[in-house]
């Protein structure tokens, strides 16, 4: 997409979730006025769950720099809520799939995206009955399910609040130059 000179639907989708999710655990006030993160995701392989991929990736990489800016002393505290992560739940010939690979998602009955936080609560849901629609009680099975896996899979980052400059657990060089800065 970048070589054909625009960005097609399905990546500003893609883009608008991560936004989205990402949002709903960093304090903005206290970055200090207009600030911008920018987050380049690229899945570098994707058998099925890019979205999923994606949103984790991002909040992590979002942990990374803000940490590298507090510790850098740019900002006072890491402005992290809370943590998110991602997955895909599906129903594949009757059964409830989590992570779904490329053949189970292109045969998948229903096929959900499922967005959390670290405390187990729902940032967003999208889900599509792909073959067959689906009642109430499928959408809260494959919910539960999806909760149940995600919320155990959230990423460890030792996230403790606000308040506190903290590291990532990936020991990455310090930059030559704070983040944010050109």
């Amino acid at each position: 997409e970048v070589t054909s000179g625009g960005i097609k639907g399905r990546t500003h989708e893609i883009q608008r979730l991560i936004g989205r999710s990402l949002r709903s655990i960093i304090d903005l006030r206290t970055l200090g006025g207009e600030v911008t993160l920018y987050v380049d995701c690229d899945v570098i392989q994707a058998d099925g769950g890019t979205r999923s991929a994606a949103v984790t990736g991002a909040y992590l990489a979002v942990h990374d720099a803000l940490s590298t800016w507090c510790d850098a002393g740019r900002i006072p505290e890491v402005p992290l809520l809370g943590q998110v992560a991602a997955t895909s739940v599906g129903m594949v010939a009757g059964e409830l799939v989590l992570d779904l690979d490329y053949a189970e998602d292109s045969t998948a009955e229903i096929d959900m995206n499922v967005v959390m936080d670290g405390e187990g609560r729902f940032i967003e849901v999208q889900g599509t009955g792909e073959q067959t629609p689906f009642d109430r009680d499928r959408l809260n099975s494959m919910l539960d399910y999806g909760r149940y896996r995600e919320h155990r899979g959230v990423p460890a980052t030792r996230h403790r609040g606000p308040g506190r400059c903290l590291r990532a657990l990936s020991r990455a060089p310090t930059p030559q130059r704070p983040f944010g800065e050109s």
